[in-house]
């Protein structure tokens, strides 16, 4: 295990990005149990307020992501310094990430539906960063015998041919698997070969002239939402907690 941890992690330089995702994840985690129970209206924790101003956390998350991220500019990967700025790097991601929906909406949507994407965000970094991680630097590591020389190179390849159907899967609306396909081998490929997403580009590109392909599209569509929605909300719920429910329209409140 040391090893390994000393050729692949330390070696190519990507201990502080081991660092960044730790702190990423507790600091996300952290956050979300205490709002939790502030939400409950348990424990010690409380509001941040200042002068009758809501302190939301994304503020000191600022601080810290721009802390981190010009002290490990300044530090390079080795050595103490690099450890610390990646450290702050990443609780200041997980802070401002946290509240992704509010920036998005300009709006306190923390708890509504709208705040689900600040979870998505959140887990969709922490898997790609933890791929990342997982893989190994096609350059970096030292004495590299004629053998990882030509694989590494196919790694190479592989991640050039990956990125074409990563973007291809992007143009068809395939978000998650574009993501993890510029990472993953043949991640992508999937999403490249199957059906556009109604309104994607590629479908308002292709699918234009063509009723069968557009009615497919939309059949399957309706079918992966009807079959993964629920369990994608249990699961963003599990994580981040049940966002409030909706209002009733002023119609049906009437």
């Amino acid at each position: 295990m040391g090893h390994w941890l000393q050729r692949n992690i330390v070696e190519p330089g990507k201990l502080p990005l081991l660092l960044a995702l730790a702190a990423f994840m507790l600091t996300f985690l952290v956050t979300r149990v205490i709002t939790r129970l502030i939400r409950a209206g348990k424990g010690p924790f409380g509001n941040v307020k200042a002068g009758g101003l809501h302190i939301h956390h994304v503020v000191p998350g600022v601080v810290l992501t721009i802390v981190g991220g010009f002290g490990a500019v300044a530090s390079g990967r080795h050595g103490p310094g690099g450890a610390v700025a990646a450290v702050f790097f990443g609780m200041g991601a997980g802070l401002v990430l946290d509240e992704f929906a509010l920036i998005l909406h300009l709006d306190d949507v923390y708890w509504s539906e709208e705040g689900r994407k600040s979870v998505e965000v959140v887990v969709l970094t922490a898997a790609l960063v933890g791929l990342l991680l997982a893989g190994f630097a096609p350059f970096g590591v030292n004495d590299l015998s004629q053998e990882e020389l030509q694989s590494r190179g196919t790694v190479i390849g592989d991640i050039a041919a990956n990125f074409v159907f990563a973007v291809v899967a992007l143009s068809k609306g395939k978000t998650r698997l574009a993501v993890f396909g510029v990472v993953v081998p043949l991640i992508a490929l999937v999403g490249a070969v199957r059906l556009a997403r109604p309104g994607s580009p590629w479908a308002r590109r292709f699918y234009g002239r063509r009723p069968r392909a557009r009615a497919r599209a939309v059949l399957r569509a309706y079918r992966h939402d009807l079959r993964w929605a629920g369990p994608r909300r249990a699961f963003q719920d599990w994580i981040g907690g049940k966002p409030d429910p909706r209002p009733a329209p002023p119609s049906l409140r009437r």
